[in-house]
Formats: structure tokens, C-alpha cells, sequence
């Protein structure tokens, strides 16, 4: 503990990271700590909407690897925000990577249901006719787009347009916990209600976005950094911790921090990709997919490559779309699809005027159902490209970017000795080495840096 430390803390950015700074630093006898958020609301891209009735997330859905180890599922747990089956210890037991095993609906771009085709082939042995080596070419091609609609499926995990653009060694730096993926039944706002509840309430300031972190006073000056505001307003402190997007990073950096970055620094913000995955949720009237059914798979048998991205993205974006997750409704008479899409049709979708969406999606059911009655109720798009405070949704390695990038990431400012130590320092799903693109991740990194300070003051 750093009993009642009143070195100046400003925090920027009141998300998950930022909260779970500010929330250790308090505990430890931090009395002076404010955060500086540049919207009106506390969350950042944890962000929990309605659909009619049903409960939609905006940002943040899932809680990866909930068990013991994971800090959130430990958070949620404690104050009563999860589903009792994730509770189980056979749910935190099963070691599932990144994929849930969800059961799932395939539907194909000609209108059929697959399931009694793939039932078919498990029960011929041989080929004794042409008709069956037709099925068989029928079936490789249905196998060829299955592929790509898992391709498609891994870019959304991973928020980039191709898989081309991953770096495969560096995809080897995530690493998944135990425990099958779960959600908040009543949204994953509820856990930054509880951490919020539990700081002083004049702690954030809210729509005051920051113009510029002045940093790189001599060792001998209190109140080493100034943080100027939009609003020209200009906050002394001894320590900053920016937790904003690396999306906002690889836009304003060069504005946001004097003097600029090191060049290392530079070079991670850079070397570190950062794209969008966005999802539409559809409400209907009624259900068009099975009872049972928890994901619903698109497949496109048109296409003559395995492809996991479009050509012509305006004309085709919708093909981007893989899959639909079925939502828990509240209520009789709503029933909510989200679909996912990222890369550069997610960010074209993301342009287009809400009856455009609406048609497109239309469509593209009519046409994998062969049912033209079915008409969607509602349709709620996220645009998290186009948040000017986080333009885009999270990070990957991108080719070239090893685990020393997201070393740098998190190192803190000035590198030299001569300085004040620990003027700035960086938060956030970014600055995690092997959690990247995860909630955990983005609390994780937040204690870090509280934790670097409580022990420097300790």
C-alpha cells in the first residue's frame, strides 16, 4: 500500500482501462487522481443499447476464457452479473481456444438449408454413379465456401479486412484462457456500473477531450506534465496515463504528445495493426432458424476462390457478412440476430444510409432462406470506424509486428534517467502483450500502470 499519496494522477480516457487504474490507485491511498473523458459517458468501447426489447452490445460482447485466471469473469462474478452456467466448474474447465462450440444453422446463397446434404454424404461410402460424382462436386464446392466463410469469421476476431494482413508469428503472441466464452446476461455496462459505483463521484470529468500531454521536465519540477484541454484549460500532474484507442494514437499522436513519441514508440504504434469489426443486429417478428440454433452461418456457393475478402465493396460488402449469433430475448415476439462484419466493408457499411443496410440485409436473407416474407422489424448498426474517439474497434498484429512492439507499447515516458520518472504511461487492449484485443487485456494493462506507481510511491 501507498498510504495517502498526493502525487497528481491524471488519467485520459474513462474505459475499462482507464477505470481499473484509477480504481487501484484509489484503493491504495491515491488521493488525487481525476479522469479526463472526451464524451459524455464512462465505458469507452464497453457500451450496452436496446433493440426494442432486447439487450444488444454495442462494443465488448464476450468474457474470453471465463475462469479463475481471467480478471474479469472474477469481477463479474463478484458482483453478480453472470449467468449461473458460466459459474460451473465444467464451464471453466473446458478449453475451447477461441471457439465456442455453438450449434449451428448453415445456410447457402441458393436458398437451401445444408444439413440434409452434409447428412447425405456421411452415409454413402462409395460413388458408384454420375449423379453421386455431381453430388461430390456439389460438395466440394459447399466445402470450399465453408471455408471462406470461416476466414471471413477469423477477421472478425481479429478486426482486420484480410488474414493476409496478420502476421503469423505474431498471431502466436495471443494467448486464450480456459473456460467457454459467456456474456453478461444484462450487459457488459453493468460491470463498469460497479466499478464506477465504487469511485469518488467527482473523480471523471466528462466531454472534456485533451488537445495536447506536454511531458520532458528536468527531474527537479512537481507537477512534471501539463495536460491541455480542448477547452484551453491546463492541468498540471506528476503522472499521466493515456489510455486512448491505438486507432486515436495512429491519428493524433504526432499533435497529441510534445515533444513527440520516441521513435520506438512511433515505430509500435505503427507496426501494431488496428481495424474494425462491427455488428448489425436485426430483430424479427419470428424465428426463421431452428429452436435450438445459436449461430447462423452464411455460405456463398457462387464463389469460384476461397476468398475472406470482397472485390467490389460497394457493390458486394454484404458478402463479408459470415455469420449471425442468436441473441436471448426478453419477449414474446422479438427475436435478434447480431451479424458480424469488419475490414473495409465493415467501414463502407458503416457510410451507408440505415434504408440501405436495411435492403441490403433483406436481401441477403431472402436470398439464403428462399423466404421472401421475412422481414426484418428493427436493424441497429455499431460504427466504431467511424467513433472520431476510437476509429475502429481493436488491435493485431499486423505483418511485421512482433511481441517487442507491444513491449514498447507499454513502456512509459521519459526512457532516460535524468527525468522525472513515470511522466507518461500508456494503458489499454493495445499495450498487452499476449491479451490484446480483449477486456481483460484493457483492466489488465489499467492495473499494470496503477501498480507501477503504487510501487514507486510505496
Amino acid at each position: 500500500m501507498a498510504e495517502n499519496v498526493d502525487a497528481k494522477i491524471v488519467i485520459i480516457g474513462c474505459g475499462i482501462a482507464g477505470i481499473a487504474a484509477a480504481h487501484r490507485l484509489v484503493k491504495s491511498g491515491f488521493t488525487n487522481v481525476r479522469i479526463l473523458e472526451a464524451t459524455g459517458r464512462s465505458g469507452g468501447r464497453v457500451k450496452t443499447g436496446r433493440l426494442g426489447n432486447t439487450m444488444i452490445e454495442i462494443g465488448a460482447a464476450f468474457i474470453h476464457g471465463p475462469s479463475e485466471e481471467n480478471p474479469v469473469f472474477c469481477l463479474a462474478r463478484d458482483y453478480n452479473l453472470l449467468d449461473p452456467k458460466a459459474l460451473t466448474p465444467e464451464n471453466q474447465a473446458v478449453d475451447v481456444g477461441e471457439s465456442p462450440p455453438l450449434v449451428p444453422n448453415w445456410f447457402t446463397s441458393s436458398g437451401e438449408r445444408i444439413s440434409k446434404h452434409v447428412s447425405k454424404s456421411h452415409k454413402q461410402r462409395s460413388w458408384p454413379s454420375v449423379g453421386d460424382f455431381k453430388y461430390l462436386i456439389f460438395f466440394t464446392k459447399l466445402l470450399l465456401g465453408a471455408i471462406s466463410t470461416m476466414l471471413k469469421e477469423e477477421c472478425c476476431s481479429s478486426a482486420t479486412h484480410s488474414l493476409e494482413d496478420l502476421d503469423l508469428v505474431g498471431f502466436s503472441m495471443y494467448l486464450s484462457i480456459k473456460g467457454v466464452d459467456c456474456t453478461f446476461p444484462s450487459g457488459s455496462q453493468g460491470l463498469i456500473s460497479n466499478l464506477m459505483s465504487e469511485l469518488p463521484a467527482d473523480l471523471v470529468s466528462y466531454s472534456r477531450p485533451v488537445r495536447c500531454v506536454h511531458w520532458g521536465s528536468s527531474e527537479s519540477e512537481v507537477n512534471a506534465v501539463t495536460v491541455e484541454c480542448e477547452d484551453g484549460e491546463k492541468i498540471n500532474a506528476d503522472h499521466v496515463i493515456v489510455t486512448v484507442s491505438l486507432g486515436y494514437l495512429k491519428k493524433h499522436h504526432s499533435t497529441l504528445f510534445s515533444p513527440p513519441l520516441p521513435a520506438q514508440k512511433l515505430t509500435s504504434i505503427e507496426k501494431i495493426g488496428f481495424g474494425t469489426c462491427d455488428k448489425i443486429h436485426v430483430e424479427f417478428e419470428s424465428r426463421w432458424w431452428d429452436a435450438d440454433c445459436e449461430i447462423i452461418y452464411l455460405l456463398w456457393d457462387d464463389e469460384e476462390d476461397i476468398s475472406d475478402h470482397v472485390s467490389d465493396i460497394s457493390k458486394n460488402w454484404v458478402r463479408k457478412i459470415s455469420s449471425f449469433n442468436v441473441l436471448e430475448s426478453s419477449e414474446r415476439g422479438s427475436h435478434v440476430l447480431c451479424g458480424w462484419i469488419s475490414g473495409h466493408e465493415a467501414e463502407h457499411m458503416e457510410t451507408l444510409p440505415e434504408q440501405e443496410v436495411r435492403r441490403s440485409i433483406t436481401e441477403l436473407i431472402h436470398r439464403f432462406t428462399g423466404d421472401l416474407t421475412i422481414t426484418p422489424k428493427r436493424i441497429e448498426c455499431t460504427r466504431w470506424f467511424h467513433d472520431p474517439w476510437t476509429l475502429g474497434s481493436y488491435c493485431h498484429p499486423a505483418i511485421g509486428c512482433s511481441a517487442q512492439n507491444f513491449k514498447n507499447m507499454m513502456e512509459p515516458l521519459p526512457t532516460r534517467g535524468k527525468q522525472q520518472p513515470l511522466q507518461v504511461m500508456f494503458a489499454g487492449e493495445a499495450t498487452h502483450p499476449c491479451y490484446y484485443s480483449t477486456l481483460h487485456g484493457a483492466l489488465l494493462s489499467g492495473w499494470r500502470e496503477a501498480d507501477r506507481l503504487i510501487s514507486h510511491y510505496s
